[in-house]
């Protein structure tokens, strides 16, 4: 569930909060031609030689195209699949491990390259950020204008040293951001037609034909899940937005009964957590979430159909949206159905 996202499970619920409206219709404003080709330097008089419209129909104007760019990690990943490279110079969210690997939320992103303002949720150096002299913050928008991983507490302080541009990534399929990702980074300079970004579309493509296929011949039920220690989440392809673009595809999901508030989830008690059947689990792997080698004294988990047939297979809750991104994600659930079998 990309939505109770990177933090801690027990925080989930704070994300969920938010109504549905203004979501339903994505802005596809983006930037503009002549701030797409101006150079990125600082002249520009007051009107701005550089401007983009952010999916709160915010139009930010500037100079010139912004060359200190701070963003979610997310968001920076996804950038930079689309040829955003040396205009990130900050990032915020689950970049490395305890280990100083990079986490996997960073893709293919040079970790050690960036400055980190803060690794979990809650953590945002205000002062770290203000010396990095940024002209441009970018996050994702799980919920109609909440700016995903700014902390509530020091918004304010953050939001006043540079503008901000936030791209709808929830109630959405996962094909819109993936195009305002692609917008967004042609606006900060990035040549959409360069080999690295049409080979990845190219792959995503025939990962989706192949899933189409393979669902149309393949009948299985599937649960999108997390687990934490107390807590079994199932989620709703009604509102994730990869979920909501697999079932599109024809993929049969579970769908949750009675969702918590905001809708992404349902979160059950342990013992409770067979009320409903599915062939494969497709289960949560963000680091904050458990695994099944975590879960094997959980006697329902033990006892569930799929995981007594071992189809689990490992959902990227919270997607990098960039066909970069997407494609290894797309072949990896269409592997998992079609390795499955009926079992409930």
């Amino acid at each position: 569930m990309p939505h109770h996202r990177a933090l801690p499970l027990s925080r989930r619920g704070l994300l969920a909060a938010g109504g549905l409206a203004g979501l339903g219709a994505l802005v596809t404003a983006c930037g503009s031609k002549d701030g797409s080709d101006s150079s990125g330097g600082t002249g520009g008089s007051g009107g701005g030689s550089w401007s983009f419209t952010d999916d709160r129909k915010k139009k930010i104007s500037l100079g010139g195209r912004p060359q200190r760019v701070v963003a979610y990690i997310g968001s920076a990943a996804a950038l930079y699949d689309f040829g955003v490279d040396d205009q990130i110079v900050g990032v915020f969210g689950p970049t490395k491990l305890k280990n100083g690997k990079p986490d996997v939320q960073a893709g293919d992103l040079d970790v050690d390259k960036v400055t980190s303002l803060g690794n979990t949720w809650g953590q945002f150096n205000v002062e770290k950020y203000a010396s990095l002299d940024p002209q441009l913050l970018i996050t994702n928008m799980y919920d109609p204008g909440a700016l995903f991983y700014i902390p509530d507490e020091s918004k304010e302080k953050i939001l006043a040293l540079a503008p901000s541009a936030a791209l709808t990534t929830g109630r959405v399929s996962m094909l819109e951001p993936i195009k305002r990702y692609a917008e967004l980074a042609a606006a900060l300079g990035a040549d959409l037609k360069a080999k690295k970004v049409t080979d990845a579309k190219a792959r995503f493509e025939a990962a989706v034909e192949t899933l189409r296929k393979t669902v149309k011949s393949k009948k299985v039920k599937v649960m999108a899940c997390s687990a934490s220690a107390d807590l079994f989440y199932v989620s709703n392809p009604a509102v994730n937005a990869d979920l909501i673009y697999f079932r599109e595809l024809g993929v049969d999901f579970v769908v949750p009964q009675k969702t918590d508030k905001g809708g992404y989830f349902e979160s059950l008690s342990w013992e409770n957590a067979d009320k409903y059947d599915a062939d494969l689990l497709f289960l949560d792997n963000r680091t904050a979430t458990l695994q099944p080698k975590d879960l094997t004294a959980k006697p329902t988990w033990s006892k569930l159909p799929a995981v007594k047939a071992g189809q689990i297979t490992p959902w990227s809750s919270e997607p990098r949206f960039s066909y970069a991104g997407a494609a290894p994600l797309v072949e990896s659930l269409t592997k998992a159905i079609q390795d499955a079998k009926k079992v409930s």
